[in-house]
C-alpha cells in the first residue's frame, strides 16, 4: 500500500503542467483592437499620408501604380472591350484620332555597301531596304530589258511571333504584294536597265528587311522600297577588250575600257510612284495605319494603293467578318489620298536634302 502511494505521488510529480486556460487567451484578445477599429486606424494613416503627399505637392505613387496595373490587366484580359471603349470616344489607345497615321521618317544611305538603300519608320514599324545590281544576260523574250527581283524578309528579331528557323507566314505574301504593286504601277521602265541590247542588262535585287513589325507592314515596306529606288545610283560600266561589261571605279576612270556604256553614275527615273495605306474596319469605325495590337484585335483589313496622280493601283482585302461597302471603300480612298500627299512631300524633302 505504501509502495502504491509512493508510485502515485511520483507519477503526479512527473505530470506535465496543464496548458494555458482559454480564459487567459480571451483576456489577452480583449486587449487587442477589433478588426474594424484596426482598419479605421490604417485608413486614417493612409489618409494622413496622402494628405502629406498632396501638401508636399507629390503624387500618390502607390495609387497611380495600382491604377496603371488595373488598366494593363483589363487591357490584356479584355482587349476588345478595352479597344471599343476608346472607339466610343473617337480616340485610339495610343492617343491618335481614328483617321490619323503614325509619325513617319525616311533615312537614305543606311547601307553604305549597297547601290541604294533606305531606312523607314512608321511609328515603331521599321523597314530597311538595300539594292544591289549585277550585270546579266537578258532573256530572249526581252533583250532590251533588265530585271527586278523583290524579296521581303522577317527575321526573328522583328516580332515575338516569328520563330527562329521558321519563315514568317507574312513574308511570301508581302513579297508578292510588293512585286505586283511595283510592276502594275509601272514605276520603273525596265528598258532603262538595259546596257547592250541582247548582251547585257542590269539584274536589280531589292531586299527589304523588317526590323520591327508593329503593324501596317506592307505600307512601310512599300515606302522603304520606293525610297531606296529613289536613292539608287546605277554604277558606271564599260566594255573591256574581251567584250565584257565591267564596272568602272572612280579611280580607274576608263583607262582599261575601250567603249564606255555608262560614263558616270546616274539616277533611276521613277515615273508614277505608288504609296499605300492600310485601314482596319470594325463595325462603323475606320482606323488608318493600325498597330500590331489593333491588327490582332480587328480581323478586317483593307489596303489601298494609289500613285502620285491619284490613280488606283490596287485594293487588297484579305477576308475578315466586316463587309467593305462602297461607302467604306470611298472613305478609305479619301484617307489614302491624304496619306499620299504626306508621303510624297516627305520623300521630296529628303531627296532635296540629299542633293544639297
Amino acid at each position: 500500500m505504501v509502495r502504491g502511494k509512493t508510485r502515485a505521488s511520483a507519477h503526479e510529480s512527473r505530470r506535465i503542467p496543464p496548458p494555458c486556460r482559454p480564459a487567459t487567451v480571451t483576456a489577452t484578445a480583449e486587449n487587442l483592437p477589433t478588426p474594424s477599429s484596426q482598419t479605421r486606424a490604417e485608413d486614417k494613416v493612409n489618409q494622413n499620408s496622402t494628405a502629406d503627399l498632396k501638401g508636399m505637392g507629390l503624387p500618390n505613387s502607390s495609387e497611380d501604380l495600382s491604377s496603371e496595373m488595373e488598366v494593363d490587366a483589363f487591357r490584356r484580359l479584355f482587349p476588345l472591350r478595352y479597344f471599343e471603349r476608346h472607339l466610343a470616344e473617337s480616340i485610339r489607345p495610343d492617343g491618335r484620332p481614328l483617321g490619323k497615321s503614325r509619325e513617319t521618317s525616311i533615312f537614305f544611305g543606311a547601307v553604305s555597301t549597297a547601290n541604294g538603300s533606305a531606312l523607314v519608320k512608321i511609328g515603331s514599324t521599321t523597314m530597311l531596304t538595300a539594292i544591289k545590281m549585277e550585270v546579266m544576260t537578258p532573256s530572249l523574250e526581252s533583250p532590251d530589258e533588265g530585271c527586278l527581283a523583290v524579296d521581303f524578309f522577317m527575321p526573328p528579331i522583328c516580332s515575338p511571333i516569328v520563330r527562329p528557323g521558321r519563315p514568317a507566314e507574312a513574308s511570301p505574301v508581302v513579297s508578292k504584294q510588293l512585286s505586283d504593286t511595283i510592276s502594275s504601277s509601272r514605276m520603273i521602265d525596265l528598258k532603262e536597265l538595259s546596257l547592250v541590247s541582247g548582251k547585257a542588262a542590269w539584274m536589280t535585287y531589292l531586299d527589304i528587311y523588317c526590323l520591327d513589325a508593329d503593324g501596317a507592314l506592307f505600307d512601310a515596306a512599300l515606302l522603304s522600297a520606293v525610297a531606296a529606288l529613289s536613292h539608287l545610283q546605277i554604277p558606271a560600266v564599260a566594255m573591256n577588250d574581251d567584250g565584257k561589261i565591267v564596272l568602272v571605279s572612280d579611280e580607274d576612270g576608263q583607262n582599261q575600257a575601250q567603249e564606255p556604256v555608262n560614263k558616270e553614275k546616274r539616277k533611276l527615273t521613277l515615273r508614277s510612284i505608288p504609296f499605300s495605306l492600310t485601314c482596319i474596319l470594325h463595325k462603323n469605325y475606320i482606323l488608318a495605319d493600325p498597330t500590331a495590337e489593333e491588327e490582332s484585335i480587328v480581323e478586317t483589313h483593307l489596303t489601298i494603293v494609289l500613285d502620285t496622280s491619284g490613280q488606283l493601283i490596287s485594293l487588297y482585302k484579305p477576308g475578315g467578318p466586316v463587309l467593305a461597302y462602297t461607302s467604306a471603300i470611298q472613305d478609305c480612298v479619301a484617307l489614302t489620298r491624304q496619306r499620299v500627299k504626306e508621303l510624297k512631300g516627305l520623300l521630296d524633302k529628303e531627296n532635296s536634302a540629299m542633293e544639297v
